[in-house]
């Protein structure tokens, strides 16, 4: 008998577009597969939630969340509270993924590349505190580089911005020139490699989702010891945060000075996009993965702390 699966999407965070795409594109392969597919879209009404789980009694969830408290551990603690087997990584791993300073302090200790930053507190930063350009500012706790804002010699800081949204902690780091690289992990195993082409300023929100505006290179185009190692460096990341099922680990690679060049870990998305314009589902593609067999592979290793 087919498993009954319930699709979590949408939510409430910056992401909640991107979540429903994802969530959508997700049921509609996994019931393809032969599964027996329940789609909830996700509020801040906790009741709502769970009467719907009890009503739809589910084998396992197929997390499609992104963002605050789908993809940072909240969403994971209550299912692992009522016992229900869900993709992609632990509560744990979950909300270290998402804290980029508890991941840096994890990824130093591991001796893992990092692009040398620091977090701060904006109301405790003057104007003498900021570092030489062009560097990067990032919110603490989002993904899909929303606020993501890069800072070069004539731009404007967000560092003293009174429009601010995303909350007084920021990660400022310096700028690593060069090309993106990303790594789709799979069961603790690096899958394969892809790079990120665009004429924006970098990767950020539009460039991600909006049909055209990236082009996408796999296998990543770099030399072979290049690819191995930012292959290892993934999958240490992965397992350095404890993540399970899939993930995406995020990189600059620096060869401006030519190859093989320096590689800087940016952070593990432990809940990758699975949209028309996703990476991992490209990679797994790649790897001869179709969209249907991944996901079934993420509901049959989907697990819980309880």
């Amino acid at each position: 008998m087919s498993k009954n699966v319930v699709v979590l999407m949408g939510g409430w965070s910056s992401e909640r577009e991107v979540s429903l795409s994802s969530g959508r594109g997700c049921a509609e392969a996994l019931e393809r597969a032969g599964y027996r597919v329940t789609a909830i879209d996700v509020t801040r009404d906790l009741s709502a939630l769970l009467a719907e789980l009890d009503r739809a009694k589910p084998d396992a969830v197929f997390n499609a969340l992104h963002g605050r408290f789908g993809e940072d551990g909240c969403m994971q603690g209550l299912l692992d509270m009522l016992g229900i087997p869900y993709t992609h990584s632990g509560r744990l791993a979950s909300a270290l993924a998402m804290d980029k300073l508890a991941s840096r302090r994890l990824f130093e200790e591991a001796e893992l590349p990092l692009a040398p930053g620091r977090v701060v507190r904006r109301a405790d930063l003057t104007p003498a505190d900021e570092p030489s350009r062009p560097y990067v500012v990032k919110p603490i706790n989002e993904g899909s580089s929303v606020g993501v804002t890069l800072v070069f010699e004539d731009d404007a800081t967000p560092l003293f911005a009174d429009d601010w949204a995303f909350g007084e902690l920021v990660v400022i780091e310096e700028y690593i020139p060069g090309r993106e690289i990303q790594v789709a992990v799979m069961g603790g195993k690096s899958l394969g490699t892809i790079e990120i082409r665009t004429e924006r300023r970098f990767y950020d929100y539009v460039a991600k989702y909006t049909p055209g505006a990236s082009e996408h290179l796999v296998p990543a185009p770099i030399v072979p010891e290049a690819h191995e190692q930012v292959m290892e460096i993934a999958r240490m990341a992965h397992l350095c945060l404890g993540c399970r099922g899939v993930t995406r680990v995020d990189l600059r690679y620096d060869d401006t000075a030519g190859e093989p060049g320096r590689f800087a870990l940016l952070e593990v998305n432990t809940q990758p996009g699975m949209t028309p314009t996703s990476l991992v589902p490209e990679i797994a593609a790649h790897a001869g993965i179709s969209f249907e067999d991944l996901v079934s592979w993420m509901v049959e290793n989907a697990a819980c702390d309880c």
